[in-house]
C-alpha cells in the first residue's frame, strides 16, 4: 500500500457482495429498490448499483442530488425534510430529473406549491416511532390532508418512513420488534387511505434481517453498502461483512502503556462509538492482499482532533506489527459519517473512489 495518511480503503467484492444481497432481497419481496447513496457518496460506488439494475436513488440533501444527477441519476429522492431556502436550486434541478422531495408539515407543502414553478414528486415523511422527523402516524387526518392536496406540478407520490430506532436494538430479535411494531402502525395509516398508497421504507437492520416487508413497496436504506461495527454490534451483519477499513500510519510507540499512536482521530472516524464489549472507536485490522484480517483485543481506544491511541494487548508481537511507519486499519464503528469525513478513499487494489466534495 502506497499510503501516507489516513485513508478510507474499500473492499469493492464485499461492497458488491452487500449489494446484490439487498437488491435480491428486495426483487424477492417484488420491492422497489431505491438505496440510499449517503453511506458512499460516490460516483465510483453508484456505477456497482447501476450495474446491478439499480436506477432509482435516494440521497441527504439538494447538493447530493447535483451530485448524482451530474453523472447521470435521474431519479433522485431527496429524503431530507423540504428545506424552503433551497426552492430555486429544487426548480432549476426539477428541470432535468424525476425529483422528489419530504414533506412532513402544511407549512412547507404550501411554501412547496407556491414556489415550484417545475413538476416535482413529494412523499409525506412519516414518524413510525424514531422521532426524528415526520408526522406521528396516528395522526392520520394531517397526513391524509397533505396527500388530497397535491396538483400537476406537486404531485403526490407516497408516503416514506424510517425505523431508526432499530439501531437501539441489541440483536436480531429487538430489531424484528421495532419493525413489527413499525409495520403495524403503517397499516393502520394506509387503511385510512381510499387507494393504498405508495410506501418508501428503510434502515439498514430492518432491511438486513426481517422478511416480512406487507405493506411496504420500496426499499430506502442506504449503510448496508459498507456495513460497519455498529450494525455488527445491532445484529444486521457478521464482521465480515464490513467493506470499509481506514488504513493509518502509526505516528508513536508507546509499548511501556501497551498503546501506540496513529494518525487518524474524530476528523477522520467521527466520534461515535460502540461498547462491544469495551467501548471503543474502531476495531484493528491488518491488511493482506486478500483485503483484512481481524485482530482480536486490538481496539482504538481513544481518539481526538487528529489523534487516535490503539490499546494492544500484552502478547501482541508489538515490533513487528506495531512499530514506527506501519499501516494499521481500523473498521469504523459507522461508516457513513467515516466516509463522509474522508475525502481520500481508494480500493484494496488502489483505484481511486470519485466522492462528492463536502460543502
Amino acid at each position: 500500500m502506497n499510503i501516507t495518511r489516513p485513508t478510507l480503503i474499500i473492499d469493492e467484492v464485499k461492497a458488491r457482495k452487500n449489494i446484490a444481497f439487498m437488491a435480491g432481497k428486495a426483487k424477492k419481496s417484488n420491492l422497489l429498490f431505491r438505496p440510499h447513496f449517503k453511506t458512499h457518496q460516490s460516483a465510483t460506488v453508484a456505477r456497482w448499483f447501476l450495474e446491478m439494475g439499480v436506477n432509482h436513488i435516494a440521497v441527504s440533501s439538494l447538493a447530493m442530488a447535483h451530485y448524482f444527477y451530474q453523472h447521470g441519476w435521474d431519479d433522485i429522492h431527496i429524503a431530507f425534510p423540504y428545506n424552503l431556502l433551497e426552492h430555486q436550486e429544487l426548480n432549476e434541478l426539477a428541470k432535468h430529473i424525476k425529483l422528489t422531495v419530504s414533506i412532513e408539515s402544511q407549512q412547507a407543502l404550501t411554501h412547496l406549491k407556491s414556489h415550484m414553478k417545475t413538476p416535482i414528486r413529494y412523499m409525506i415523511k412519516t414518524d413510525v416511532g424514531y422521532g426524528r422527523t415526520g408526522i406521528d402516524a396516528s395522526n392520520w387526518e394531517s397526513i391524509l390532508s397533505l396527500a388530497d392536496q397535491g396538483n400537476s406540478i406537486c404531485q403526490f407520490s407516497g408516503l416514506m418512513a424510517h425505523a431508526g430506532h432499530t439501531y437501539d436494538a441489541n440483536g436480531i430479535d429487538e430489531i424484528e420488534k421495532v419493525h413489527k411494531k413499525s409495520l403495524q402502525k403503517l397499516e393502520i395509516l394506509v387503511n385510512r387511505f381510499i387507494d393504498p398508497p405508495f410506501v418508501s421504507y428503510g434502515d439498514t437492520p430492518s432491511c438486513s434481517v426481517s422478511k416480512n416487508f406487507n405493506l411496504i413497496s420500496e426499499f430506502r436504506c442506504g449503510n448496508f453498502v459498507y456495513y460497519d461495527l455498529t450494525q455488527v454490534a445491532i445484529g444486521s451483519c457478521s464482521v465480515d461483512q464490513i467493506a470499509v477499513a481506514m488504513a493509518c500510519p502509526i505516528v508513536a510507540e508507546h509499548y511501556d502503556r501497551n498503546e501506540v499512536v496513529i494518525y487518524g482521530g474524530a476528523v477522520h472516524f467521527s466520534k461515535d462509538f460502540v461498547i462491544s464489549p469495551r467501548k471503543h472507536f474502531g476495531q484493528i485490522v491488518t491488511f493482506n492482499k486478500n483485503g483484512w484480517v481481524v485482530l482480536e483485543g486490538v481496539y482504538l481506544k481513544k481518539i481526538s482532533q487528529e489523534h487516535g491511541i490503539i490499546h494492544l494487548p500484552k502478547n501482541v508481537d508489538k515490533k513487528n506489527q506495531f512499530s514506527l511507519g506501519h499501516i494499521i486499519g481500523i473498521l469504523p464503528v459507522h461508516s457513513c459519517l467515516t466516509a463522509d469525513l474522508m475525502m481520500g478513499q481508494e480500493t484494496l487494489s488502489g483505484h481511486p473512489i470519485d466522492k462528492m466534495m463536502r460543502i
